[in-house]
């Protein structure tokens, strides 16, 4: 059975995504039984088209590389273009909402009200938006649950880096007790980067150079992104709701190379650190530097990478590193909810 794709938002992960889709048609159709056909986009810089029996994608990816808008899309008499992002998400035969806008993480909007709408339609969504995760995790999540669709969002945590699913499905039976880990690469390079000699502000320009932070570098830097990632964690692996203002924070700002150099002298790192823990059947969380032993192990966790530990009460602790960034990693994350979106109809098919 085929299932029809809408993109809400059209950047460089969802594009990614698109390449993927493309590039491994077959294989996915002959492991997977994933028949995936994008039907619409809709992207607030780069128009949106529409057409039920489908879009060819090297066509769609080469408008919008060329022209810088989908709608220079050369489809036949169905096509329509003009639709808003709600009006693509209601209007439209996707069974499925791929949600990439840019979305406010303070409000998560509009990514909320995609989500929202999408469930209220009786369409699946997978993202890769921190912000309806963080901020309304329990709603959407009953709300899908109530009309039966598929909530999606690998990518929030670790980007391609599998840091949810992971968890619930491979450590299934064992029991959480606390996560620790280094959840945002930017801070991870500037703090790598101190540790071979040079200041905050160089290893932040070198950063922004590089493409690891933004030219606003706040949500990185004050440790808000790790923050929410947090609150996700806590949502979702340990099955505790907080919000992102429940979780102490605070940033690398204030970090100096003396510090840094001082640490590395007495056989230490500094990271910053996210950390969530049972508690009296709740959960305390923070984000803060710490100075860690060299003998732990997110201490050899160098540069943009990514880690988080579980420690498990049967397993032991669990490290996982990977990746938190790139386009191509976080479009694989939203190809990992597709599949899994997949096997989960199959599955109620048979049942």
């Amino acid at each position: 059975m085929t299932t029809n794709i809408a993109f809400v938002g059209f950047g460089g992960v969802g594009q990614a995504l698109a390449e993927i889709l493309l590039e491994r048609r077959e294989s996915l159709l002959d492991d997977y039984g994933l028949d995936a056909k994008v039907v619409a986009v809709a992207d607030m810089m780069k128009g949106s088209i529409y057409d039920p029996d489908g879009l060819d994608i090297e066509q769609l990816l080469q408008a919008v590389r060329q022209k810088g808008t989908v709608e220079a899309y050369s489809g036949g008499a169905g096509v329509i273009t003009g639709l808003s992002s709600i009006e693509t998400i209601i209007q439209t035969n996707a069974d499925v909402i791929v949600e990439v806008t840019f979305t406010d993480v303070k409000t998560g909007e509009p990514a909320i009200t995609h989500c929202r709408t999408a469930f209220e339609h009786h369409k699946s969504v997978v993202t890769t938006n921190k912000g309806p995760v963080a901020l309304a995790y329990q709603e959407l999540s009953e709300l899908a649950e109530q009309k039966g669709e598929f909530f999606g969002f690998e990518g929030t945590v670790m980007s391609g880096t599998p840091a949810l699913r992971m968890p619930v499905e491979t450590l299934a039976g064992n029991e959480i007790k606390s996560i620790r880990g280094i959840l945002n690469g930017t801070t991870n390079y500037i703090l790598t980067e101190m540790e071979k000699g040079q200041s905050y502000e160089e290893a932040l320009s070198k950063a922004q150079k590089l493409g690891y932070a933004e030219a606003d570098p706040t949500s990185d830097v004050e440790g808000y992104d790790a923050r929410y990632k947090a609150a996700i964690l806590s949502n979702y692996i340990m099955g505790v709701p907080i919000a992102h203002t429940e979780v102490e924070c605070e940033g690398i700002t204030n970090m100096s190379q003396e510090q840094v150099q001082s640490a590395l002298k007495e056989g230490k790192r500094w990271r910053l650190i996210a950390d969530i823990t049972k508690v009296n059947g709740g959960v305390k969380a923070s984000v803060k530097p710490e100075c860690i032993e060299a003998s732990d192990p997110l201490a050899s966790v160098s540069g943009p990478t990514n880690a988080i530990l579980y420690q498990c009460d049967l397993a032991g602790p669990i490290l996982l590193t990977g990746a938190g960034a790139g386009l191509k990693e976080t479009g694989f994350s939203l190809l990992i909810d597709l599949i899994h979106y997949q096997k989960t109809n199959q599955l109620a098919k048979i049942n």
